[in-house]
């Protein structure tokens, strides 16, 4: 993975689970939809990403503890003449972490990886609130060419 010295990007584990979800909670969006008191249904989301490969919830640990995750998702198809793509999700960044090159170093394994799994287009969607999130993006060479939706189920 992407190790230096200071910083390591590795598998998450179950023992991360409290840092990784207090990330997840940590900003408007996330602190309407996010559980962190009860970890049990992301235990279950977690079993069925290490069970499934084209799956890679990563952390980024910098002295022993969490300082930033995301999650990776190898999505094979037929549009494209058969291209694989990746969908980069939940990249988070502890709060005082923030600003430090982690999210570009993050979303820089995320493009290698790709690349290693044999992708042709790396995507990822961000809420519409998140303009400081767009411009990071932006500067990282994504362009917002599409338009997403959703539907609650």
């Amino acid at each position: 993975m992407t190790d230096t010295p200071d910083l390591a990007i590795r598998p998450a584990t179950e023992a991360d689970l409290p840092a990784i979800v207090a990330m997840l909670a940590d900003d408007p969006l996330g602190a309407t939809r996010e559980s962190p008191e009860d970890l049990t249904p992301y235990r279950a989301a977690l079993r069925r990403l290490a069970g499934d490969p084209n799956q890679h919830l990563v952390v980024a640990v910098r002295a022993d503890r969490v300082v930033g995750t995301l999650q990776l998702t190898i999505v094979p198809g037929l549009s494209r003449k058969g291209a694989t793509r990746s969908l980069i999700e939940g990249v988070r960044v502890h709060a005082d972490e923030r600003g430090g090159g982690l999210g570009t170093r993050f979303i820089e394994w995320a493009v290698e990886k790709s690349r290693a799994e044999g992708c042709s287009l790396v995507q990822l969607t961000s809420d519409v609130t998140r303009t400081d999130a767009h411009r990071f993006y932006e500067r990282l060479g994504f362009t917002a060419s599409h338009v997403g939706f959703k539907l609650q189920l």
